[in-house]
């Protein structure tokens, strides 16, 4: 009924119906470049989703037309700012006149008043962490390729 499993190098004796919840559990104290470079990115898209909850959702949506205090994100990478049509854009975002790649958007949600002085992104003031708007724009990639 029991069997072994190899968690960093000691052998451990563990029941069967232990054994796949052990191996889960070893896989997440497992070095980053001992896991699947899949399950990272993975991780960092839930994580961005989680960035994207708590500090974009309130005025912000994933879904196409869901406009709310700010324009929806459906496909904001590759969209010029400014086009989301029915939105009130401040004249800063409208004539910014550029499209919004992975560049400008982590120059955007890292500091929005130095990156478009006059928009209206009031009372965000930025989202220091490189780490984290990176984790946050892998999920708003993720959402163009699962749509």
């Amino acid at each position: 009924m029991s069997s072994w499993l190899m968690v960093a190098g000691v052998k451990h004796r563990v029941r069967r119906r232990w054994r796949a919840s052990l191996v889960g559990t070893a896989a997440i104290l497992l070095p980053p470049s001992a896991m699947c470079q899949d399950s990272i990115r993975r991780l960092d898209v839930e994580l961005g989703e989680q960035v994207f909850n708590s500090v974009c959702r309130t005025c912000h949506s994933t879904k196409n037309g869901d406009n709310r205090l700010g324009p929806h994100l459906h496909n904001i990478v590759g969209r010029k700012a400014g086009a989301v049509a029915n939105f009130g854009y401040s004249s800063a975002i409208k004539g910014a006149g550029f499209v919004w790649d992975e560049k400008a958007l982590d120059r955007f949600i890292a500091n929005p008043d130095e990156a478009v002085p006059g928009n209206g992104m009031k009372p965000y003031g930025g989202l220091p962490s490189a780490d984290t708007r990176a984790r946050l724009l892998l999920f708003l990639q993720s959402l163009e390729q699962n749509q």
